[in-house]
């Protein structure tokens, strides 16, 4: 009998791994694709020496999840941090730019810099209690009822038709919109502003990491520290039914709510099978990857110097493209965002070249390839971006979906991103985590927290399971830990 069988190889199936193998349990893994990785994917997509993100690209939790911060993934990977955590281009060569440093953001603002400062500076300074509270469920009292509530007022208040009364000009707003879109979610809703909110905060707290060599790079420490503590990774093994894996004493799934209807069958009691079957997923995205002959060219100084950049223009735009998109629509003029690596890891790209990663959004299960779109969208704020195209590569929503079974119609995070979503994840209880069959858990990001490269659905559900049926506490997840154990 194996201890543990953890099904799906995402950051979120490899944490949970990882924690039940540094408990002393013994674990395998199994991933239907030929590499692991998930949403933590690097590949040559389409020549050799051009390396892309097939996924995420830019994280902002390397540094700040709880998971990834006891597993000291910075001494793991190579984290490279740009000055300028993300930006939003403006027309006229105009763009608001988020620094790590807030003050050197506010002074950018002009006169709604001491705005924009009022509203971040208790979140970044509280940021740590701010992670606590937003990387976990939400029924539950947080560790600093003080710094959620405060939390709350901001998110409120850029979550409702109160979102421009503390501004002026087009800037800030632009910024705080080009974030709170990462939600794939209505503009303005208090879903889309509570994760700008704290993805803004975090720019300002540690900046927003670009691993080098890729994502991948991720997923690889993760499944070197598995493999270190005793546990076995099964790639192209496709898991359709639970009645396929080893005698186990406890079972973690990186699957969507579908995933376990389809695996489990009618071995799930009716109530949670028909809540499972009720369970919403989101909108999805058409990813665009570039190789060019050079930078982006844009028209604004400073975002050449921005990891992430938000396509779009002013909060109007952004809000109109966003809600078409809410409505069923393809956008003419969709919210973009870019990631540009290669501008800080030479080695994405021979001398010379640069791979550039976008994605706009799109209704769910959608086969349109918008990339004239995204296109016309960087040309419009970087003139002669059209003429640096050697090559591109689409992935349209319902080619997301086929590329991963919990992309849902093209939804990346894996549940629709609004207040019930959030709550209902996938279903209302004090654990989520834990199905109602004995030793199954669910540890993907329809659980809490939600989606993102946290590791904390995982660490979340693994918590649970060593409670449950080891009776073990969550071990020390540490580098020094691992070395000690290796050197022994």
């Amino acid at each position: 009998m194996v201890d543990v069988a953890v099904v799906g190889s995402g950051p979120n199936g490899l944490s949970a791994a990882a924690v039940m193998a540094r408990a002393g349990l013994s674990v395998e893994v199994f991933e239907a694709g030929p590499k692991i990785g998930g949403g933590t994917r690097t590949t040559e997509l389409m020549q050799p020496g051009h390396f892309h993100d097939v996924c995420s690209a830019v994280h902002p939790m390397a540094v700040a999840s709880p998971f990834f911060r006891a597993f000291e993934l910075p001494r793991r990977v190579d984290l490279i941090t740009p000055d300028v955590s993300f930006g939003s281009p403006l027309e006229g060569g105009r763009a608001a730019l988020a620094y790590r440093s807030l003050d050197k953001t506010a002074e950018a603002l002009g006169q709604d810099g001491p705005a924009y400062r009022r509203l971040m500076e208790p979140l970044v300074r509280h940021i740590d209690d701010v992670m606590e509270f937003t990387q976990n469920q939400l029924l539950r009292i947080p560790r600093n009822p003080l710094v959620a509530g405060i939390y709350g007022l901001r998110t409120l208040e850029q979550g409702t038709g109160l979102w421009n009364l503390r501004f002026r000009e087009e800037l800030a707003p632009a910024l705080l919109s080009g974030v709170a879109a990462h939600a794939i979610s209505h503009l303005p809703s208090l879903a889309a502003s509570g994760a700008g909110l704290m993805l803004g905060a975090l720019g300002h707290a540690g900046g927003w990491p670009i691993p080098r060599g890729g994502s991948a790079s991720i997923a690889a420490a993760l499944a070197d520290d598995i493999r270190a503590h005793g546990g076995v990774i099964h790639t192209g093994t496709a898991i359709d039914r639970l009645e396929q894996l080893p005698a186990t004493r406890a079972t973690l799934l990186d699957v969507a709510p579908r995933g376990l209807l389809d695996m489990a069958g009618e071995s799930l009691p009716g109530h949670y099978r028909r809540a499972l079957e009720r369970f919403r997923y989101g909108n999805g995205s058409c990813k665009v990857d570039f190789i060019l002959s050079g930078p982006v060219p844009w028209q604004a100084s400073g975002l050449s110097e921005s990891g992430t950049v938000h396509v779009g223009g002013t909060r109007a735009e952004l809000a109109r493209s966003e809600n078409e998109v809410s409505a069923g629509r393809h956008p003419e003029r969709p919210y973009v965002l870019v990631a540009q690596p290669s501008r800080f890891d030479p080695s994405r790209a021979p001398a010379g070249r640069h791979t550039l990663w976008t994605y706009c959004h799109v209704p769910s299960g959608s086969t349109k390839d918008m990339t004239n779109q995204i296109v016309s969208q960087l040309e419009r704020f970087a003139p002669g971006f059209r003429d640096l195209v050697v090559e591109s590569h689409v992935i349209t929503a319902a080619e997301l979906a086929e590329y991963n079974r919990n992309y849902i119609g093209g939804d990346f995070s894996a549940g629709i991103m609004d207040v019930r979503g959030l709550i209902q994840k996938p279903v209302v209880s004090p654990v989520p985590w834990r199905t109602p069959l004995l030793g199954v858990y669910l540890c993907s990001s329809s659980t809490p927290p939600g989606p993102g490269v946290t590791g904390m659905p995982g660490m979340h559900a693994a918590k649970h399971a060593l409670k449950d049926v080891f009776k073990l506490p969550v071990p020390d997840l540490g580098l020094a830990q691992a070395q000690r154990l290796a050197g022994a």
